[in-house]
């Protein structure tokens, strides 16, 4: 899976606000064509006897459950800091992303007990209706389509959480495909295609939620930031006037923000506000430009001689 995300200044350029209202207008569109595509391949699984399309359209029933977590969690992630929660509720849509994962576990043994079930009969596999390639070609395109519109705007406004649903899109993409080729292979007189085609989704839905409830229980034991925004924010707080040195940061994620504790190395003959002037400058320039929940910053005095012996050693 690919999670690239953009540039910090396309993320600083969104409000909350906007991030929350493109978070509910991509969550109601999947609503709607979840909705749509599990009556037709749930109903048309039934009439064509197809299995694999019936297991495909409970897949897409589930994400209707998961597209009303994605709805709350992106509600309730939006309030603001309270006495109980000093860092707001920006974890709330790490604790949904595990939902989702645990979802996508549950609907996956599901579907790999009745396909197991079949394969051990595979005499009574009844025969598919043509019907059912064509919702199944329908459905193909129609999560596709939505995979991708899913996680444009995931990635725009940089949520883990619309990515971890984008993908579950993009799962139900990859299972119609798969629904696709047994159909066919039913229909060219090989019915235990259907059913080993049901198995492969299940296999596929189970590691999809394997992956995402393991990056979120991640999350939730206070895991670093990516390697690529620590680099930035720690070059940010390098440049910041004043700073002569960085050591000892730390991040955390909180959500999709970040919480960094740093030690600042900063001229030793400074006054007591100076050196609190730049600490308060290094707060604000890295809440500025990057995705930062709270900078806590401790002020360490550098004498320039012991500075300057520092660099040529380094740079040895």
């Amino acid at each position: 899976m690919n999670f690239t995300e953009p540039t910090a200044e396309t993320d600083n350029a969104l409000s909350a606000g906007e991030r929350s209202d493109a978070a509910r207008k991509s969550t109601l569109v999947s609503v709607f064509v979840n909705l749509f595509m599990s009556i037709c391949q749930i109903a048309v699984g039934v009439f064509a006897h197809s299995q694999a399309l019936i297991a495909d359209g409970v897949h897409s029933l589930s994400d209707l459950v998961s597209d009303g977590i994605v709805l709350f969690a992106n509600h309730h992630s939006q309030k603001g800091a309270d006495e109980d929660h000093p860092y707001g509720h920006h974890r709330f849509e790490t604790a949904a992303s595990v939902a989702l994962g645990l979802i996508l576990l549950s609907v996956s043994v599901g579907m790999l007990w009745s396909a197991i079930e079949k394969l051990k009969h595979p005499e009574e596999i009844p025969s598919v209706h043509s019907i059912a390639l064509g919702i199944a070609v329908v459905a193909l395109i129609a999560k596709e389509s939505l995979f991708r519109y899913m996680l444009k705007v995931a990635k725009r406004v940089r949520s883990s959480m619309l990515i971890a649903n984008a993908w579950h899109a993009r799962s139900d993409a990859a299972s119609s495909l798969v629904v696709g080729f047994g159909i066919v292979g039913n229909l060219m007189g090989y019915p235990i295609l259907d059913p080993i085609a049901a198995l492969i989704v299940g296999l596929m839905i189970g590691k999809m939620g394997w992956e995402f409830g393991y990056e979120a229980v991640n999350d939730l034991m206070d895991r670093s930031a990516d390697e690529r925004d620590v680099q930035a924010i720690s070059s940010t707080i390098r440049a910041t006037p004043g700073v002569m040195g960085l050591h000892d940061m730390k991040t955390r994620k909180m959500g999709d923000m970040i919480v960094v504790d740093a030690h600042i190395e900063v001229n030793a003959t400074l006054t007591v506000e100076q050196g609190h002037d730049i600490a308060f400058s290094v707060q604000q320039v890295v809440l500025k430009n990057h995705r930062v929940l709270s900078v806590m910053t401790h002020v360490d005095p550098v004498h320039l001689d012991t500075h300057t012996l520092v660099d040529q050693c380094h740079s040895l």
